[in-house]
């Protein structure tokens, strides 16, 4: 399904996006980033709060780290402060990325087997497919937070894989 190469080109483009979302999102007023903008967890800052939360959920199962403690429904409150939200996020997005360049194709051939809080159930599927939605993911709420500060009047450029990605990442030779 995928290889090492696109976890280490998603997590150095995750990183990439993460720090121009988050320095716009900084821009923001701190009322901005809690006006319910309409999207699935309501305001910028839960938004940003869930993603950090899956995240680390996912990266609990892929690598060892430590669980959120709050349940998937109040993933949106996982930190109070931007600031903090924001410091966490780059610590995280490092570690991404450090974990992305030790990954191998054993490791993306493993089964993964975890119990899933959202359908409470036991669940197992293959880590290349579970790496693949951890990515995509992440792709899919930066996509409505950019819309939020698109709407703030704010831009954070590029958002296409092909033009963020660094060269020396996809290119074969």
């Amino acid at each position: 399904m995928i290889n090492p190469l696109y976890a280490r080109v998603m997590a150095d483009y995750n990183s990439e996006m993460n720090r121009r979302l988050y320095s716009a999102a900084a821009r923001l007023t701190d009322a901005q980033r809690r006006e319910d903008g309409g999207l699935y967890w309501g305001t910028l800052h839960a938004t940003l709060c869930h993603l950090m939360w899956a995240d680390e959920m996912w990266m609990s199962r892929f690598d060892n780290w430590p669980k959120p403690m709050l349940p998937l429904k109040q993933s949106g409150r996982l930190f109070e402060r931007f600031d903090d939200l924001f410091a966490a996020r780059a610590v995280a997005d490092r570690k991404i990325e450090a974990w992305a360049h030790r990954l191998t194709e054993a490791d993306l051939a493993r089964e993964v087997t975890w119990f899933s809080g959202a359908t409470q159930s036991q669940r197992h599927a293959p880590m290349s497919l579970l790496v693949t939605h951890f990515f995509n993911h992440q792709t899919h709420h930066r996509g409505q937070a950019t819309a939020i500060i698109t709407r703030a009047g704010d831009d954070i450029g590029d958002t296409d894989l092909w033009l963020v990605a660094s060269e020396e990442l996809f290119d074969p030779m």
